[in-house]
């Protein structure tokens, strides 16, 4: 099952069914995953306690045991909505994209090694094409 909660008033965000669909395109198997799409306090107080950076950040995965498909995915829209922008980007690609990256980590992909990134990132350009969004990776 995926849940989606929303704990901010996120303007523009997707809906929770394009939600939902993106995380399903990114698994093969039985899910148990919330996507949680947060303000900027919660994401900065997140980024903080779990991974010791005080600002709010993209994209944050929390896996819950050794079977993949399972945990949290924080999704903190106005970074993700900046982004987007600065980029020259739709915000439901964005959103699409790191959705995909989320479940990606709850697979267990890494990208902390160059070789790891590319194999991410050809990885989530995969599914992304499948679902009809453009190449995040590539600059038009």
């Amino acid at each position: 099952m995926i849940t989606v909660q929303r704990a901010s008033r996120a303007r523009g965000a997707p809906s929770s069914a394009r939600l939902r669909a993106w995380a399903r395109a990114a698994c093969r198997a039985r899910a148990e995953v919330t996507l949680r799409v947060v303000g900027a306090a919660e994401g900065r107080r997140l980024n903080r306690e779990f991974r010791g950076k005080d600002y709010a950040t993209n994209v944050l995965t929390f896996a819950y045991g050794e079977r993949p498909w399972r945990g949290d995915i924080v999704l903190c829209h106005p970074v993700i909505a900046r982004e987007a922008r600065a980029q020259s980007r739709p915000l439901a690609a964005h959103y699409a994209h790191l959705v995909v990256h989320g479940m990606l980590h709850l697979r267990g992909r890494r990208h902390a090694r160059a070789d790891q990134a590319v194999l991410m990132e050809r990885e989530e350009s995969r599914i992304l094409r499948r679902l009809g969004i453009g190449d995040p990776y590539t600059v038009e």
